[in-house]
């Protein structure tokens, strides 16, 4: 009864800017309903979108909430705060800002609402990554991203045009009429972005390298870690990221090294002047023989000859080749090879060349 008198009261019809003290609680009232039961209904809300795309996914549900709950949020509260003022009447601001208020409301919302795709995005992305890595082929671990970042960005122009639309009231016609003709001089202008995305799609259709490949292109060497709309990242094995433009990927020379079979090793050996030819014969013959033996190098392409007088040493050429071309099993093999080496040259008495200079004094 006593509720009912204050809601009948006459101080809540006491008029303010406009409106009543009433109006105002029953605006603060829903609002502060967004607030308090903002995560209930993102919640609710989430779970109906997933029940939309769960059965192409192996993602749960608590996931997917994390990835879009932010978007989902602040779309909550603007509802709440729409439903609100709608009790509320901004004529004595003057149609001007009544318009203002409108149409900055409805920018933040749609606003949200890209945010919303943008998130849903990398929803898929993740879920498509997922899958990738499930495969042997490493094209679709270089595809998804890149497909990502180029539906994001048709996400972003048809929400710039759909928010010029509708809260700008702007001629979508019209805009795409003169974007056409102003379409030479901002191709021209942006001549170098337009050659690396060109360069992006050949990478993508020609296929010279993919993700986790290693490469050598322009004196850079590393693995691709990211092939992106304008570049192409690169981790070098001094561990830095290098950023080559998509242009220059598909313009210079480029040495695939991940689709070679195996690493070739190539080195002299230098002995002392005081080896005779026969104790160079034996250790030829014995590190050739055991090139062609050993486990983990390709047979028939190993090559160990007495190459040249170089100026202090006499130089043994040797070059072999390790299958595979995994970085750390190449360094174990010819690590295990060198020590064997120097074996075969100490077991033929003869040692290994430094630098010198032989000086004569004549009496």
């Amino acid at each position: 009864m006593e509720l009912n008198n204050f809601l009948n009261s006459e101080l809540l019809e006491t008029i303010f800017y406009g409106n009543s003290l009433k109006d105002y609680l029953v605006w603060i009232f829903i609002v502060s309903l967004g607030f308090l039961f903002k995560k209930n209904f993102s919640k609710y809300i989430t779970k109906i979108v997933f029940s939309f795309i769960k059965k192409s996914t192996n993602i749960n549900l608590n996931d997917f909430y994390i990835i879009v709950k932010k978007p989902i949020d602040y779309l909550i509260l603007l509802l709440f705060l729409y439903f609100g003022s709608r009790h509320i009447s901004f004529n004595v601001l003057g149609t001007y800002w009544e318009n203002l208020i409108g149409k900055l409301f409805l920018f933040v919302f749609m606003m949200c609402f890209i945010w919303f795709f943008l998130r849903l995005t990398d929803y898929f992305k993740f879920i498509l990554m997922q899958k990738a890595e499930k495969t042997s082929s490493k094209l679709d671990d270089q595809f998804v991203p890149f497909f990502s970042s180029l539906l994001k960005v048709i996400i972003i122009i048809l929400g710039v045009f759909t928010v010029l639309a509708t809260v700008f009231d702007i001629d979508i016609t019209a805009l795409a009429a003169g974007l056409g003709v102003g379409g030479i001089a901002v191709a021209m202008a942006s001549k170098e972005s337009l050659e690396n995305l060109f360069g992006s799609f050949i990478i993508f259709l020609d296929k010279p390298f993919t993700v986790g490949d290693i490469v050598t292109v322009g004196g850079v060497s590393g693995t691709i870690e990211n092939v992106g709309f304008r570049s192409t990242r690169i981790r070098t094995f001094d561990k830095s990221l290098v950023t080559l433009p998509n242009k220059k990927m598909v313009d210079v020379e480029l040495d695939n090294l991940g689709m070679r079979d195996s690493r070739r090793v190539k080195f002299n050996v230098g002995l002392t002047y005081n080896t005779n030819k026969k104790q160079i014969k034996n250790i030829v013959k014995d590190i050739k023989l055991y090139l062609d033996n050993h486990k983990k190098t390709v047979k028939n392409f190993g090559r160990v000859k007495f190459s040249e007088f170089d100026s202090s040493s006499l130089n043994i050429m040797i070059i072999y080749y390790v299958p595979g071309t995994n970085w750390d099993t190449y360094l174990d093999i010819k690590e295990d090879i060198n020590y064997k080496i120097m074996d075969i040259v100490k077991k033929h008495k003869s040692d290994f060349a430094f630098p010198s200079t032989t000086v004569y004094l004549k009496k």
